[in-house]
């Protein structure tokens, strides 16, 4: 019998396929589901920095109706602006699935300031997620925004989450860096765990008809797997920190590639929402069939085994490949 187990953060998990951030968390049916079909841990959909400050606006403005209506109210609220007194839904929600489930369940956060982030940082912590995942979902779109402001903005957040929780901490991040085994290192100097790599940004579309920008959904596929991997293979052992390889992991195949490449754990939520929560059970027979056929013992046994440091031929993993890549078609 193959050995399954690998660590993420921490936790000793009995396998490295995790339910990525998505809807299917909302509900405690479906999180029991994908507990039962062999998914090791789960991470929560994402409490956003817009509600939080939607949320503390309405209060807000809920707070200043009538101070206007008699001079000696006219300064009972004083002008906060953007404080968090949030959707405590969410954590409550949080709690419930974290009672429901024996498997570690992971907070999420996504956003890019510090705010009422720490607060709600907290609130997953004492709610007893495992660990939280900052999901940096930015895109930066001004031009007087550097990138060294950028990734200072990033650090800082980490560095102040990491001051006031305990929690084991993972950053979720997009491909967009220009030097990102720099800013990973920064990262994980900063105080993270883990390194999620990597976010997609949804692009909106055109409506010709109505001339407007409408929002479209495109779920990922295997072909996006290429661009996680490689980065792990070049990053494994060069930043201390456990490496989450998400987007474009459909089968057993792409998880023993992000093995191999360096990574703790696979994320997953395309796949289940396109052939449904079963699909984990059959994927993860698919990764013991192969260890088997192939002479496996453990996941941990080939972890690293195609990083960039141990092939024979790191170069591959760069420039080099370029050519090679183009003359071969």
């Amino acid at each position: 019998m193959v050995d399954l187990t690998t660590t993420y953060l921490g936790l000793n998990l009995k396998n490295p396929l995790v339910a990525s951030s998505s809807p299917l968390s909302q509900k405690i049916e479906t999180a029991q589901q994908l507990e039962q079909a062999g998914v090791s841990a789960i991470v929560m959909y994402s409490l956003f920095e817009e509600q939080i400050i939607h949320e503390s606006l309405k209060l807000h403005n809920d707070l200043l109706r009538g101070t206007e209506s008699f001079a000696e109210a006219l300064d009972y609220l004083p002008e906060i602006g953007q404080y968090s007194i949030g959707p405590d839904a969410y954590i409550a929600n949080l709690k419930a699935v974290k009672n429901a489930l024996k498997i570690p369940v992971i907070g999420s956060l996504n956003g890019v300031s510090t705010g009422g982030w720490i607060e709600y940082a907290r609130k997953i912590e004492q709610a007893g997620a495992d660990a939280l995942e900052l999901n940096l979902y930015y895109l930066a779109t001004d031009p007087d925004l550097t990138c060294d402001e950028m990734e200072d903005t990033y650090v800082n957040l980490v560095s102040d989450i990491r001051k006031q929780i305990q929690l084991p901490l993972a950053v979720k991040l997009s491909p967009f860096f220009s030097a990102l085994p720099n800013f990973a290192r920064r990262l994980s100097e900063s105080g993270a765990n883990g390194l999620v790599l990597f976010n997609r940004f949804y692009q909106p579309d055109f409506d010709l008809e109505a001339l407007e920008v409408v929002p479209n959904l495109v779920l990922s596929n295997s072909h996006e797997l290429r661009l996680p991997l490689r980065w792990i293979a070049i990053l494994y052992g060069r930043v201390q920190t456990d490496f989450a390889l998400t987007s474009g992991v459909h089968s057993g195949a792409d998880i023993l590639k992000a093995m191999m490449a360096g990574a703790k754990v696979t994320t997953v939520t395309s796949e289940f929402l396109q052939h449904g929560i079963g699909r984990a059970t059959e994927m993860l027979a698919e990764v013991e069939t192969w260890m088997e056929d192939h002479e496996y013992i453990s996941i941990k046994q080939m972890q690293g085994s195609m990083s960039q440091q141990a092939v024979a031929q790191p170069a591959t993993f760069e420039r080099a490949n370029y050519m090679k890549v183009l003359s071969s078609y």
